[in-house]
């Protein structure tokens, strides 16, 4: 009998344009068993899942699953066959409920009318089954993002998914709200279910994984058995060389404020108030960490200290300066302000354009990339090369469309920008999100350089380790207000800092201090 329910053999995925994502890729994968896929962005792990749930047709090469060769030509096909996907971009409806969203396109009738009860009663028994409790009444748009996770899991199980891929699936949960996924999971392999975990976050394979399959470059290079391996040994198969994963930094020398914000409110179109008075204070030569749950406030803080958004009530000031009546992000970049966001496919690059032309966004008409009016493309091209090289942006040449690299990569292009733009303040709002382990680990320690240059740096992260490891103090969000203020980061862990995420503790006035 085969061990595997899954082999992918072979696989190979050329795009029209000659970019080749995939070469020669082998996969097995055990039946009840929790398998990593590592890699580096670009490795072309995405590339393989879309494969295999039928959002891509391979070039060449054979998938097997049960022990039969199958074509994949489509998501309904692999959900036909039992394999579901839960991505790290949610697709449920916010207006609907936990049980509307589950059953959508399956809905029991009652004449012309979907029969909720009957509905809810199969939604009940089916979490059950899975040791997954949802609030089945609940809309969407109200409850917890590892709530929402748990919805998506539901949903692809009560569509027949004996094999599921997660893709990322910690990157916005606490510590606490990770503890109960990986015990779901656990459940879910218990009762036979197979799950393929692709993530960056090697401390959890070392907790989760059974076994893990290692992508570099397009090729796989390894597979192993995750107790005979170390996050050392993991991050050398994925990188091609060690990667010292932790960092040793100095401290901090604060200086003067230079990002001030005073009484901030700001209230949602749907009339939920997402800030509520807030306060805080940024000083050169620092990096402040932002924690908090997703939807807790910390987006509509960022658009409105980077000018996307305008506040109901409260002040900003940069350098001194009162931002009340700017009305465009150009005006606080030029106060000396820049911003790495969130969503870099929406906010932070121009997908259709070059890297190059990128890089130079946001200073086109200053010298030498302009004289009297006319571009220089000579000297666009040697600084993105430049940018390029020193950024290790993996790319076949400055003149390559953004859109036709890796995350991982995109986000270089970002980073390389905004930290070259001479600003005193940066804003960094999920700088290392969905990145590999090597990128990331760049990505921060070049914040820390940036802070030891004098540089403010605002640091709003779902990465715990990474808050921790890269800020000097940090603040916790819940519910539009901060609810914590640490000074001293060697004294927490992400434990404590998810009990004030969760809102299970709040500090008082006197225990925040002055630094707000």
């Amino acid at each position: 009998m085969n061990d595997y329910v899954l082999e992918m053999r072979d696989i190979w995925k050329i795009y029209p344009n000659g970019v080749v994502a995939n070469k020669g890729v082998n996969l097995k994968v055990k039946k009840g068993e929790i398998h990593a896929l590592l890699g580096e962005n670009g490795a072309g792990k995405s590339t393989l899942m879309k494969i295999l749930f039928g959002f891509e047709r391979p070039t060449s090469g054979k998938i097997f699953y049960e022990g039969k060769e199958v074509e994949i030509h489509s998501p309904d096909k692999a959900i036909a066959l039992g394999i579901g996907m839960v991505h790290q971009h949610f697709m449920l409806v916010p207006s609907l409920t936990v049980v509307e969203n589950v059953i959508l396109g399956m809905e029991p009738t009652k004449g012309f009318s979907v029969d909720l009860k009957k509905a809810t009663e199969f939604v009940e028994t089916e979490m059950n089954k899975y040791g997954l409790p949802v609030p089945l009444h609940e809309k969407i748009k109200d409850i917890s993002v590892g709530m929402k996770q748990r919805v998506e899991i539901l949903k692809t199980l009560v569509r027949g998914a004996d094999l599921i891929i997660l893709d990322e699936p910690t990157a916005v949960l606490t510590p606490q709200e990770t503890v109960e996924l990986f015990k779901a999971l656990k459940n879910l392999t218990a009762k036979g279910k197979t799950v393929i975990f692709i993530t960056h976050k090697l401390n959890e394979v070392k907790e989760i994984a059974d076994r893990i399959t290692v992508l570099r470059r397009g090729k796989t290079v390894g597979e192993a058995n995750v107790k005979d391996v170390s996050e050392k040994d993991m991050s050398r198969m994925m990188v091609g060389r060690d990667v010292e994963l932790k960092i040793d930094k100095e401290p901090a020398k604060p200086g003067k404020v230079v990002l001030e914000v005073k009484d901030l409110h700001y209230t949602r179109i749907d009339g939920v108030k997402m800030l509520k008075g807030i306060n805080l204070k940024l000083r050169e030569g620092e990096i402040l960490g932002i924690a908090g749950v997703e939807g807790n406030g910390q987006n509509e803080l960022v658009d409105i200290i980077t000018g996307m958004d305008k506040p109901e009530k409260g002040e900003i000031f940069i350098f001194g300066k009162n931002m009340k009546n700017m009305d465009s992000p150009e005006a606080f970049r030029k106060s000396g302000m820049s911003f790495i966001p969130s969503d870099r496919m929406k906010w932070g690059i121009s997908g259709e354009n070059s890297i190059e032309e990128n890089l130079i966004s946001d200073r086109f008409e200053k010298e030498p990339f302009s004289k009297r009016g006319i571009l220089s493309y000579k000297d666009i091209t040697r600084s993105a090369e430049k940018l390029i090289s020193e950024f290790d942006i993996r790319t076949d040449g400055p003149k390559t469309a953004v859109k036709m690299l890796s995350g991982g990569n995109i986000q270089k292009v970002v980073v390389a920008r905004e930290f070259t733009s001479d600003s005193k303040i940066i804003i960094a709002d999920q700088p290392t999100r969905g990145i590999d382990v090597a990128a990331a680990d760049f990505i921060r320690r070049r914040l820390i350089k940036e802070r030891d240059n004098n540089v403010a740096v605002l640091l709003i992260s779902a990465d715990l380790t990474e808050l921790l490891e890269v800020s000097d103090r940090i603040l916790v969000m819940y519910h539009g207000e901060f609810v914590a203020h640490f000074k001293d980061i060697s004294k927490i862990n992400e434990t404590i800092l998810g009990e004030y995420m969760l809102g299970i503790k709040k500090m008082n006035i006197d225990e925040m201090g002055d630094s707000l």
